[in-house]
């Protein structure tokens, strides 16, 4: 369990989160939607230790950014690092023995090429990858299908649900409320840095509808398009 109580973070004087209160259960895949600016990146970095912040972090582990796994939304790499260093990097950071990482190579990436050079979908493959090896207790996943291939979003689906049945935490961002749909236990809403609503599986139905009706509203209608 992670407990996350009224967590607020300001750049400046420009407040992102505003009083973030937060329950993630163990075994439980917790879903993130909200509009760009609504804070999904920014809750990330500060759960994650990289971003200071107000409020309290609680859970099991600890310190818990050794126990956690952060997929960015564009992940970066150093211009003169292969996949396989980078995959060889990060779980000497753990200090876990370095596995066959031919056969961990599932997305099929080319680990001899850099990284750099990778594509939008190749780098968010490879940085899961890594934090997949590190076997972390908790990931944070943010827009972890944005970008990537069908296939590749089929094992990404399937690999989610693994970890649920292993007992991991985890935590989604998606701009997309149907990428959420197949994979969440609960969804919330993000708006202007606070969670306006949240639902269950069985309220997925009435909170994309909610959804939208604010976020559409009558845009499309003003176009005229007839």
């Amino acid at each position: 369990m992670i407990n996350i109580e009224n967590l607020s973070k300001y750049y400046g004087s420009h407040q992102v989160l505003k009083g973030i209160n937060l329950q993630l259960a163990a075994g439980q895949v917790h879903g993130i939607v909200g509009e760009n600016g609504a804070g999904k990146t920014t809750l990330f970095k500060c759960i994650a230790g990289l971003e200071d912040f107000e409020g309290s972090i609680q859970g099991d582990y600890k310190p818990l950014k050794n126990h956690l796994g952060l997929l960015p939304t564009d992940p970066f790499f150093f211009s003169k690092i292969t996949g396989r260093e980078y995959l060889q990097l990060l779980c000497n950071a753990r200090h876990l023995p370095l596995p066959d990482l031919d056969e961990k190579n599932i997305f099929d990436l080319p680990l001899n090429q850099y990284a750099a050079t990778y594509s939008t979908g190749m780098k968010k493959k490879l940085a899961l990858t890594a934090i997949l090896l590190q076997q972390n207790e908790v990931f944070i996943l943010d827009e972890p299908f944005n970008g990537v291939d069908i296939q590749s979003n089929m094992v990404i689906t399937e690999i989610i649900q693994q970890l649920r049945s292993l007992g991991k935490t985890l935590l989604i961002s998606s701009h997309i409320f149907s990428t959420l749909n197949d994979t969440c236990d609960r969804i919330y809403l993000l708006k202007d840095g606070q969670f306006v609503r949240q639902a269950g599986r069985d309220e997925f139905a009435d909170l994309e509808a909610e959804m939208r009706a604010f976020t559409v509203g009558d845009r499309v209608a003003r176009l005229g398009l007839g």
